[in-house]
Protein backbone atom coordinates (compact mmCIF):
# COMPACT_ATOMS: atom_id res chain seq x y z
CA UNK A 1 0.00 0.00 0.00
CA UNK A 2 1.32 3.47 -0.88
CA UNK A 3 1.98 5.33 2.38
CA UNK A 4 3.18 8.56 0.69
CA UNK A 5 -0.13 10.51 1.12
CA UNK A 6 -0.19 9.63 4.82
CA UNK A 7 3.38 10.84 5.30
CA UNK A 8 2.68 14.07 3.40
CA UNK A 9 -0.41 14.69 5.55
CA UNK A 10 1.55 13.98 8.74
CA UNK A 11 4.39 16.35 7.83
CA UNK A 12 2.03 19.06 6.61
CA UNK A 13 -0.15 19.03 9.73
CA UNK A 14 2.92 18.90 11.96
CA UNK A 15 4.17 22.13 10.38
CA UNK A 16 0.93 24.14 10.11
CA UNK A 17 -0.18 23.23 13.65
CA UNK A 18 3.10 24.40 15.08
CA UNK A 19 2.60 27.52 17.20
CA UNK A 20 5.62 29.31 15.72
CA UNK A 21 4.32 28.61 12.19
CA UNK A 22 0.90 30.08 12.99
CA UNK A 23 2.35 33.12 14.76
CA UNK A 24 4.87 33.92 12.00
CA UNK A 25 2.33 33.35 9.23
CA UNK A 26 0.00 36.03 10.52
CA UNK A 27 2.54 38.21 12.29
CA UNK A 28 5.18 38.42 9.55
CA UNK A 29 3.18 40.72 7.19
CA UNK A 30 2.55 43.10 10.10
CA UNK A 31 6.22 42.95 11.08
CA UNK A 32 7.33 43.59 7.48
CA UNK A 33 5.04 46.59 7.09
CA UNK A 34 6.07 47.85 10.52
CA UNK A 35 9.74 47.47 9.59
CA UNK A 36 9.26 49.46 6.37
CA UNK A 37 7.42 52.20 8.27
CA UNK A 38 10.07 52.23 11.00
CA UNK A 39 12.93 52.46 8.47
CA UNK A 40 11.15 55.29 6.65
CA UNK A 41 10.53 57.10 9.93
CA UNK A 42 14.12 56.68 11.14
CA UNK A 43 15.44 57.78 7.75
CA UNK A 44 13.26 60.86 7.89
CA UNK A 45 14.50 61.68 11.39
CA UNK A 46 18.09 61.12 10.30
CA UNK A 47 17.67 63.31 7.21
CA UNK A 48 15.95 66.03 9.25
CA UNK A 49 19.04 66.61 11.37
CA UNK A 50 19.82 70.32 11.17
CA UNK A 51 23.48 71.05 10.53
CA UNK A 52 24.90 74.52 11.24
CA UNK A 53 28.08 75.44 9.43
CA UNK A 54 30.14 78.50 10.21
CA UNK A 55 31.57 80.41 7.25
CA UNK A 56 34.67 82.60 7.59
CA UNK A 57 34.91 84.34 4.21
CA UNK A 58 38.00 86.55 4.04
CA UNK A 59 37.87 86.86 0.25
CA UNK A 60 35.92 89.13 -2.07
CA UNK A 61 34.11 86.14 -3.56
CA UNK A 62 31.16 83.94 -2.48
CA UNK A 63 28.96 86.64 -1.03
CA UNK A 64 25.54 84.95 -1.40
CA UNK A 65 26.33 81.46 -2.68
CA UNK A 66 25.89 79.52 0.57
CA UNK A 67 22.12 79.45 1.02
CA UNK A 68 20.31 77.95 4.01
CA UNK A 69 18.30 74.80 3.26
CA UNK A 70 16.00 72.54 5.32
CA UNK A 71 18.95 70.51 6.56
CA UNK A 72 21.84 72.99 6.52
CA UNK A 73 22.21 76.52 7.91
CA UNK A 74 25.18 78.83 7.36
CA UNK A 75 26.37 81.39 9.91
CA UNK A 76 28.81 84.03 8.70
CA UNK A 77 31.73 85.01 10.93
CA UNK A 78 33.16 88.48 10.43
CA UNK A 79 36.24 90.24 11.80
CA UNK A 80 37.55 87.04 13.39
CA UNK A 81 40.82 85.24 13.05
CA UNK A 82 40.83 81.61 11.91
CA UNK A 83 41.69 80.45 15.43
CA UNK A 84 38.85 82.47 16.96
CA UNK A 85 36.42 81.16 14.33
CA UNK A 86 37.46 77.56 15.11
CA UNK A 87 37.01 78.13 18.85
CA UNK A 88 33.60 79.72 18.30
CA UNK A 89 32.48 76.83 16.08
CA UNK A 90 33.46 74.28 18.72
CA UNK A 91 31.98 76.29 21.60
CA UNK A 92 28.66 76.84 19.82
CA UNK A 93 28.45 73.17 18.78
CA UNK A 94 28.32 73.85 15.05
CA UNK A 95 28.85 71.01 12.59
CA UNK A 96 31.95 72.59 11.02
CA UNK A 97 33.73 75.69 9.79
CA UNK A 98 34.31 76.65 6.15
CA UNK A 99 37.32 78.89 5.77
CA UNK A 100 37.63 80.87 2.53
CA UNK A 101 40.99 82.71 2.62
CA UNK A 102 41.90 86.00 0.95
CA UNK A 103 43.61 85.69 -2.43
CA UNK A 104 43.98 87.60 -5.68
CA UNK A 105 41.90 85.22 -7.82
CA UNK A 106 38.98 82.85 -7.46
CA UNK A 107 41.19 79.96 -8.52
CA UNK A 108 43.62 80.64 -5.65
CA UNK A 109 40.80 81.14 -3.17
CA UNK A 110 39.19 77.84 -4.10
CA UNK A 111 42.50 75.98 -4.04
CA UNK A 112 43.23 77.15 -0.46
CA UNK A 113 39.73 76.81 1.00
CA UNK A 114 39.34 74.37 3.93
CA UNK A 115 36.47 72.78 5.81
CA UNK A 116 37.18 72.06 9.48
CA UNK A 117 35.11 69.68 11.58
CA UNK A 118 35.38 67.62 14.74
CA UNK A 119 35.34 64.36 12.77
CA UNK A 120 35.25 63.25 9.15
CA UNK A 121 32.37 65.20 7.54
CA UNK A 122 29.43 63.67 5.72
CA UNK A 123 29.95 63.12 2.00
CA UNK A 124 26.59 64.85 1.39
CA UNK A 125 27.80 68.02 3.10
CA UNK A 126 31.08 67.98 1.18
CA UNK A 127 29.29 67.46 -2.14
CA UNK A 128 27.10 70.51 -1.50
CA UNK A 129 30.08 72.70 -0.58
CA UNK A 130 32.12 71.44 -3.51
CA UNK A 131 29.14 72.06 -5.78
CA UNK A 132 29.09 75.73 -4.79
CA UNK A 133 32.81 76.11 -5.53
CA UNK A 134 32.52 74.14 -8.77
CA UNK A 135 29.59 76.20 -10.01
CA UNK A 136 31.32 79.49 -9.16
CA UNK A 137 34.55 78.39 -10.85
CA UNK A 138 32.60 77.27 -13.91
CA UNK A 139 30.93 80.66 -14.19
CA UNK A 140 34.24 82.51 -13.76
CA UNK A 141 36.00 80.42 -16.38
CA UNK A 142 33.20 81.00 -18.87
CA UNK A 143 33.23 84.74 -18.16
CA UNK A 144 36.96 84.76 -18.82
CA UNK A 145 36.10 83.32 -22.23
CA UNK A 146 33.54 86.08 -22.84
CA UNK A 147 30.36 84.28 -21.76
CA UNK A 148 27.88 86.45 -19.81
CA UNK A 149 25.84 85.36 -16.78
CA UNK A 150 22.67 85.13 -18.92
CA UNK A 151 24.43 83.03 -21.49
CA UNK A 152 25.85 80.84 -18.72
CA UNK A 153 22.30 80.24 -17.36
CA UNK A 154 21.30 78.96 -20.79
CA UNK A 155 24.40 76.79 -21.03
CA UNK A 156 23.86 75.37 -17.53
CA UNK A 157 20.25 74.36 -18.24
CA UNK A 158 20.19 70.57 -17.85
CA UNK A 159 18.77 68.47 -20.66
CA UNK A 160 16.89 65.22 -20.28
CA UNK A 161 15.81 63.34 -23.36
CA UNK A 162 12.31 61.91 -23.41
CA UNK A 163 11.78 58.35 -24.57
CA UNK A 164 8.69 56.59 -25.88
CA UNK A 165 7.68 53.47 -27.73
CA UNK A 166 6.72 53.62 -31.39
CA UNK A 167 3.06 53.59 -30.32
CA UNK A 168 3.57 56.84 -28.38
CA UNK A 169 3.72 55.37 -24.87
CA UNK A 170 6.18 57.24 -22.67
CA UNK A 171 9.03 55.31 -21.08
CA UNK A 172 10.20 56.10 -17.57
CA UNK A 173 13.75 56.37 -16.35
CA UNK A 174 14.63 53.73 -13.80
CA UNK A 175 11.53 51.60 -14.38
CA UNK A 176 13.66 48.63 -15.46
CA UNK A 177 15.61 48.90 -12.19
CA UNK A 178 12.33 49.04 -10.25
CA UNK A 179 11.10 45.90 -11.99
CA UNK A 180 14.42 44.17 -11.32
CA UNK A 181 14.10 45.08 -7.62
CA UNK A 182 10.60 43.59 -7.52
CA UNK A 183 11.81 40.39 -9.17
CA UNK A 184 14.84 40.40 -6.89
CA UNK A 185 12.52 40.63 -3.90
CA UNK A 186 10.67 37.52 -5.05
CA UNK A 187 13.99 35.78 -5.69
CA UNK A 188 15.24 36.72 -2.23
CA UNK A 189 12.07 35.27 -0.69
CA UNK A 190 12.72 32.00 -2.53
CA UNK A 191 16.30 31.89 -1.23
CA UNK A 192 15.22 32.53 2.36
CA UNK A 193 12.43 29.96 2.25
CA UNK A 194 14.66 27.34 0.65
CA UNK A 195 17.14 27.83 3.49
CA UNK A 196 14.45 27.94 6.20
CA UNK A 197 12.23 25.09 5.01
CA UNK A 198 15.16 23.00 3.79
CA UNK A 199 16.53 23.33 7.32
CA UNK A 200 13.16 22.14 8.65
CA UNK A 201 13.41 18.97 6.56
CA UNK A 202 17.01 18.37 7.63
CA UNK A 203 16.28 18.87 11.34
CA UNK A 204 13.18 16.66 11.12
CA UNK A 205 15.26 13.83 9.67
CA UNK A 206 18.01 14.30 12.29
CA UNK A 207 15.49 14.31 15.18
CA UNK A 208 13.79 11.11 14.02
CA UNK A 209 17.16 9.49 13.39
CA UNK A 210 18.70 10.37 16.77
CA UNK A 211 15.53 9.37 18.67
CA UNK A 212 15.56 6.02 16.82
CA UNK A 213 11.94 6.58 15.75
CA UNK A 214 13.12 6.21 12.19
CA UNK A 215 13.83 2.51 12.76
CA UNK A 216 10.17 1.94 13.57
CA UNK A 217 8.92 4.11 10.68
CA UNK A 218 10.95 2.46 7.93
CA UNK A 219 9.78 -0.97 9.05
CA UNK A 220 6.48 -0.13 7.35
CA UNK A 221 7.50 2.68 4.94
CA UNK A 222 10.11 2.71 2.22
CA UNK A 223 12.92 5.24 2.82
CA UNK A 224 12.20 6.94 -0.53
CA UNK A 225 8.52 7.43 0.39
CA UNK A 226 9.53 8.82 3.78
CA UNK A 227 11.95 11.30 2.22
CA UNK A 228 9.49 12.48 -0.44
CA UNK A 229 6.70 12.73 2.13
CA UNK A 230 8.80 15.05 4.28
CA UNK A 231 9.81 17.17 1.29
CA UNK A 232 6.32 17.50 -0.22
CA UNK A 233 4.57 17.98 3.13
CA UNK A 234 6.93 20.78 4.14
CA UNK A 235 6.62 22.29 0.65
CA UNK A 236 2.83 22.42 0.96
CA UNK A 237 3.20 24.13 4.33
CA UNK A 238 5.40 26.74 2.69
CA UNK A 239 2.88 27.27 -0.12
CA UNK A 240 0.12 27.69 2.48
CA UNK A 241 2.16 30.36 4.21
CA UNK A 242 2.89 32.08 0.90
CA UNK A 243 -0.81 32.08 -0.04
CA UNK A 244 -1.77 33.70 3.27
CA UNK A 245 0.96 36.30 2.86
CA UNK A 246 -0.08 37.13 -0.71
CA UNK A 247 -3.72 37.56 0.32
CA UNK A 248 -2.81 39.70 3.32
CA UNK A 249 -0.36 41.79 1.25
CA UNK A 250 -3.01 42.33 -1.44
CA UNK A 251 -5.53 43.40 1.17
CA UNK A 252 -2.99 45.71 2.78
CA UNK A 253 -2.08 47.25 -0.59
CA UNK A 254 -5.76 47.82 -1.36
CA UNK A 255 -6.29 49.54 1.99
CA UNK A 256 -3.21 51.75 1.47
CA UNK A 257 -4.37 52.80 -2.01
CA UNK A 258 -7.87 53.39 -0.67
CA UNK A 259 -6.47 55.50 2.17
CA UNK A 260 -4.51 57.69 -0.26
CA UNK A 261 -7.46 57.91 -2.66
CA UNK A 262 -5.77 56.18 -5.61
CA UNK A 263 -8.17 54.89 -8.29
CA UNK A 264 -6.70 51.66 -9.68
CA UNK A 265 -9.14 51.61 -12.60
CA UNK A 266 -7.94 55.00 -13.77
CA UNK A 267 -4.30 53.99 -13.47
CA UNK A 268 -4.84 50.79 -15.36
CA UNK A 269 -7.03 52.06 -18.16
CA UNK A 270 -5.48 55.48 -18.81
CA UNK A 271 -2.71 55.27 -21.40
CA UNK A 272 0.55 57.12 -21.02
CA UNK A 273 0.11 60.54 -22.49
CA UNK A 274 2.36 61.62 -25.29
CA UNK A 275 4.20 64.98 -25.04
CA UNK A 276 1.83 67.94 -25.13
CA UNK A 277 -1.21 66.01 -23.88
CA UNK A 278 -0.66 66.40 -20.13
CA UNK A 279 -0.05 70.13 -19.89
CA UNK A 280 -2.53 70.54 -17.05
CA UNK A 281 -0.40 68.38 -14.77
CA UNK A 282 2.79 69.44 -13.07
CA UNK A 283 5.87 67.45 -14.13
CA UNK A 284 6.13 65.82 -10.69
CA UNK A 285 2.45 64.80 -10.64
CA UNK A 286 2.72 63.40 -14.14
CA UNK A 287 5.82 61.38 -13.25
CA UNK A 288 4.14 59.99 -10.13
CA UNK A 289 1.08 59.01 -12.17
CA UNK A 290 3.23 57.29 -14.79
CA UNK A 291 5.20 55.36 -12.18
CA UNK A 292 1.96 54.32 -10.45
CA UNK A 293 0.60 53.13 -13.81
CA UNK A 294 3.77 51.14 -14.49
CA UNK A 295 3.55 49.55 -11.04
CA UNK A 296 -0.10 48.55 -11.51
CA UNK A 297 0.52 47.24 -15.03
CA UNK A 298 3.30 44.87 -13.95
CA UNK A 299 2.01 41.34 -14.75
CA UNK A 300 1.47 40.46 -11.11
CA UNK A 301 -0.62 37.33 -11.74
CA UNK A 302 2.00 35.91 -14.09
CA UNK A 303 4.78 36.88 -11.71
CA UNK A 304 3.12 35.28 -8.67
CA UNK A 305 2.27 32.14 -10.69
CA UNK A 306 5.87 31.63 -11.79
CA UNK A 307 7.06 32.59 -8.32
CA UNK A 308 5.09 29.66 -6.87
CA UNK A 309 6.28 27.35 -9.68
CA UNK A 310 9.95 28.25 -9.26
CA UNK A 311 9.63 28.12 -5.49
CA UNK A 312 8.25 24.57 -5.65
CA UNK A 313 10.87 23.32 -8.12
CA UNK A 314 13.75 25.09 -6.40
CA UNK A 315 12.60 23.95 -2.99
CA UNK A 316 12.21 20.33 -4.13
CA UNK A 317 15.78 20.33 -5.46
CA UNK A 318 17.41 21.87 -2.41
CA UNK A 319 15.24 20.14 0.20
CA UNK A 320 16.22 16.78 -1.33
CA UNK A 321 19.84 17.69 -0.66
CA UNK A 322 18.96 18.85 2.85
CA UNK A 323 17.14 15.56 3.51
CA UNK A 324 20.16 13.58 2.33
CA UNK A 325 22.44 15.60 4.62
CA UNK A 326 20.09 15.08 7.56
CA UNK A 327 20.15 11.32 6.96
CA UNK A 328 23.95 11.25 6.71
CA UNK A 329 24.71 12.96 10.05
CA UNK A 330 23.84 12.41 13.70
CA UNK A 331 23.62 16.07 14.79
CA UNK A 332 23.40 19.57 13.35
CA UNK A 333 27.06 20.31 14.13
CA UNK A 334 28.16 17.75 11.53
CA UNK A 335 26.04 19.44 8.86
CA UNK A 336 28.24 22.55 8.69
CA UNK A 337 30.72 21.04 6.22
CA UNK A 338 27.87 20.30 3.77
CA UNK A 339 25.75 23.47 4.16
CA UNK A 340 28.04 26.04 2.52
CA UNK A 341 28.19 24.28 -0.90
CA UNK A 342 24.38 24.29 -0.88
CA UNK A 343 24.03 27.97 0.03
CA UNK A 344 26.77 29.12 -2.37
CA UNK A 345 24.65 28.85 -5.58
CA UNK A 346 21.83 30.74 -3.86
CA UNK A 347 24.19 33.55 -2.83
CA UNK A 348 25.66 33.71 -6.34
CA UNK A 349 22.15 33.89 -7.77
CA UNK A 350 21.29 36.89 -5.57
CA UNK A 351 24.46 38.94 -6.03
CA UNK A 352 25.48 38.03 -9.59
CA UNK A 353 21.83 38.08 -10.63
CA UNK A 354 21.30 41.62 -9.37
CA UNK A 355 24.38 42.99 -11.14
CA UNK A 356 23.76 41.16 -14.41
CA UNK A 357 20.00 41.80 -14.62
CA UNK A 358 20.42 45.47 -13.70
CA UNK A 359 23.05 46.11 -16.35
CA UNK A 360 21.67 43.87 -19.09
CA UNK A 361 18.74 41.48 -18.42
CA UNK A 362 19.28 39.87 -21.83
CA UNK A 363 23.06 39.52 -21.52
CA UNK A 364 24.87 36.16 -21.51
CA UNK A 365 25.46 36.16 -17.73
CA UNK A 366 21.81 36.90 -16.92
CA UNK A 367 20.63 34.26 -19.41
CA UNK A 368 23.14 31.67 -18.20
CA UNK A 369 22.23 32.09 -14.53
CA UNK A 370 18.51 32.07 -15.35
CA UNK A 371 18.92 28.70 -17.12
CA UNK A 372 21.33 27.00 -14.67
CA UNK A 373 19.00 24.92 -12.44
CA UNK A 374 20.61 25.81 -9.09
CA UNK A 375 20.31 29.57 -9.72
CA UNK A 376 17.39 29.87 -12.16
CA UNK A 377 14.60 30.02 -9.49
CA UNK A 378 16.06 33.34 -8.34
CA UNK A 379 17.58 34.94 -11.45
CA UNK A 380 14.67 34.10 -13.76
CA UNK A 381 12.29 35.84 -11.36
CA UNK A 382 14.47 38.95 -11.58
CA UNK A 383 13.92 38.99 -15.34
CA UNK A 384 10.21 38.09 -15.40
CA UNK A 385 8.81 41.52 -14.30
CA UNK A 386 9.79 42.72 -17.79
CA UNK A 387 7.25 40.29 -19.23
CA UNK A 388 7.42 37.23 -21.48
CA UNK A 389 8.02 37.44 -25.20
CA UNK A 390 8.90 40.64 -27.06
CA UNK A 391 10.99 42.88 -24.82
CA UNK A 392 10.94 40.36 -21.98
CA UNK A 393 12.09 36.82 -21.35
CA UNK A 394 11.94 34.74 -24.57
CA UNK A 395 9.51 31.84 -24.31
CA UNK A 396 12.18 29.28 -25.21
CA UNK A 397 14.36 30.42 -22.30
CA UNK A 398 11.47 30.15 -19.85
CA UNK A 399 10.53 26.65 -21.07
CA UNK A 400 14.17 25.52 -21.10
CA UNK A 401 14.64 26.79 -17.55
CA UNK A 402 11.61 24.86 -16.26
CA UNK A 403 12.57 21.67 -18.12
CA UNK A 404 16.11 21.81 -16.73
CA UNK A 405 14.71 22.36 -13.23
CA UNK A 406 12.42 19.31 -13.53
CA UNK A 407 15.25 17.16 -14.92
CA UNK A 408 17.63 18.32 -12.18
CA UNK A 409 15.02 17.59 -9.53
CA UNK A 410 14.60 14.02 -10.79
CA UNK A 411 18.37 13.48 -10.88
CA UNK A 412 19.03 14.98 -7.44
CA UNK A 413 16.12 13.11 -5.85
CA UNK A 414 17.54 9.87 -7.24
CA UNK A 415 20.99 10.64 -5.79
CA UNK A 416 19.59 11.93 -2.51
CA UNK A 417 17.42 8.82 -2.13
CA UNK A 418 20.50 6.58 -2.38
CA UNK A 419 22.27 8.58 0.34
CA UNK A 420 19.10 8.72 2.44
CA UNK A 421 18.53 4.96 2.21
CA UNK A 422 22.01 4.16 3.53
CA UNK A 423 22.56 7.08 5.91
CA UNK A 424 19.23 6.89 7.72
CA UNK A 425 20.42 3.84 9.70
CA UNK A 426 24.07 4.87 10.09
CA UNK A 427 25.03 5.95 13.61
CA UNK A 428 28.19 7.08 15.36
CA UNK A 429 30.21 7.80 12.24
CA UNK A 430 30.99 11.30 11.01
CA UNK A 431 30.42 11.24 7.24
CA UNK A 432 32.75 12.72 4.63
CA UNK A 433 32.34 13.48 0.95
CA UNK A 434 34.27 10.31 0.17
CA UNK A 435 31.88 8.30 2.32
CA UNK A 436 28.84 9.82 0.63
CA UNK A 437 30.30 8.92 -2.76
CA UNK A 438 30.57 5.30 -1.66
CA UNK A 439 26.93 5.32 -0.60
CA UNK A 440 25.90 6.40 -4.09
CA UNK A 441 27.30 3.14 -5.44
CA UNK A 442 25.16 0.94 -3.17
Amino acid sequence: MNKLPLIIKREYLAKVRNKSFVIMTFLSPILMVGMVVLIAYLTKINDNEKRIIGVLNESDFFSNEFLTTETTSYVNFKDLTLRSAKDSTVRLGYYGLLHIPRAASLEQVSANAFFYSKEAPSSTVLERLEGVFQNRLFQQRLQNLGVSAEEFAKVDDRFEIKTATFSGQLNLKGINEVKAFIGGGFGYLIMMFIIIYGGFVMRSVIEEKTSRIIEVIISSVKPFQLMMGKIIGTSLAGITQFAIWILSASLLLFLVLLFFGVDLAVLKNTPHLAPGMAQSMSPMDEDMRLYAMEFVQIPWFMLITFFILYFILGYLIYSSIYAAIGAAVDNETDTQQFIFPIILPLMLAIYVGFFSVFSNPHGPIAIGFSLFPLTSPIVMLMRLPGGIGAGGVPVWQLITSIVLLVGTFIGIVWLAAKIYKVGILMYGKKPSYKELYKWLKY
